[in-house]
């Protein structure tokens, strides 16, 4: 697995002229951020306040890159490549491909509670650390909601997102070049995943066949609502898949929810909550629902996800009892090739 992290070569740090003489009490000790999505000025405070001691027990805010690039991507990038041409101090690179379900035949689907317990321990986090995840400053918000969703199914109890690295970047907080610096292994515990976060193709399947085909009206209180963070044109059917041979469209009845509208289009962060809120509600998504995302191969839906949270959106009741907001990982690519062709279950327009 390629996660543990060497120093190749010594980095090559970026520091902005007013962040050098920037003090911090040494007393004071990292704390869990009050939202789930963090500025880059938060997590800048919190990464000047971890601990200088390497034999420290106290809890670090530990900085990890889920850089990752469609494989149509045009200039041919990989999340790692990104990774080192630019990176937050500190940071460890936690790589999608690798750390996932590699005998499944569709693409990251999520690890086994060994593989992401080898992961954490390579990657040198602790269990009480307080992991910021965060992307690529050209994408601003893509795949870094894929791996915060992975640490909170494993449980991790501090996870949060960062809102962005192109603003971390363009706020001439610090970076650096090369590859990761060298870790500690750390004895990460044994945790296994929390299903109900996760809804399997089987059951998607049955829910979807049973509207499709019995024409049921959905119960506000009992039906989950599909969104799909695919482009438009996949949506509909009328652009090609990422990956050659696979069909585009959708599945009947779900809703397109294309990650660019959750997204400012400058920044690429996360709209605000109340602007989040607005645009569900346009597109016909019911707060009280439980709600599936689903996307290419499972990514971009946690950004839906994401945004469902920020928005309060998943249904209170469905949400006490664990199902109120559910990703379908194996989205559209594992949806595609297992529906069998006449059975309406792939909608074109």
């Amino acid at each position: 697995m390629a996660t543990t992290l060497r120093l190749l070569r010594r980095p090559h740090i970026h520091i902005h002229p007013t962040l050098r003489h920037s003090t911090t009490s040494k007393s004071t000790m990292a704390r869990p951020f009050h939202s789930y999505l963090v500025t880059p000025a938060d997590l800048s405070t919190a990464l000047k306040q971890n601990p200088n001691s390497t034999t420290s027990t106290g809890p670090r805010t530990v900085p990890v890159c889920g850089s990752w690039f469609l494989p149509n991507d045009p200039q041919r990038r990989t999340g790692l490549q990104v990774f080192r041409s630019a990176h937050i101090p500190t940071a460890r690179f936690f790589d999608l491909d690798a750390i996932s379900d590699t005998s499944s035949p569709y693409p990251h689907m999520l690890p086994s509670a060994e593989t992401f317990r080898e992961a954490m321990c390579s990657l040198g986090i602790n269990r009480e650390d307080i992991v910021v995840v965060y992307d690529t400053a050209e994408l601003g918000i893509f795949s870094a909601p894929r791996v915060a969703w992975t640490f909170r199914v494993f449980g991790h109890p501090a996870v949060h997102v960062l809102n962005n690295f192109k603003l971390w970047v363009e706020q001439h907080y610090p970076t650096e070049t090369g590859a990761a610096q060298a870790v500690e292994r750390t004895e990460y515990p044994l945790s296994h995943p929390d299903m109900s976060k996760v809804i399997p193709f089987e059951e998607m399947k049955t829910l979807v066949s049973t509207r499709h085909h019995t024409n049921e009206p959905a119960t506000p209180s009992t039906q989950p609502q599909i969104l799909d963070a695919r482009s438009p044109g996949r949506f509909a059917g009328t652009d090609p898949e990422p990956r050659p041979g696979l069909p585009s469209g959708h599945m009947p009845g779900s809703i397109s929810v294309p990650v660019p509208d959750l997204l400012d289009p400058t920044t690429k962060a996360f709209l605000p909550a109340e602007e989040l809120k607005r645009v569900f509600t346009s597109k016909g998504v019911d707060p009280s629902r439980p709600l599936i995302s689903s996307c290419g191969t499972g990514v971009t839906a946690a950004v839906v996800e994401t945004a469902l949270m920020e928005a309060g959106f998943g249904g209170a009741e469905a949400e006490a009892e664990g199902s109120g907001r559910r990703v379908y990982d194996g989205s559209w690519t594992e949806w595609a090739q297992r529906v069998r062709e006449g059975e309406g279950l792939i909608v074109k327009g």
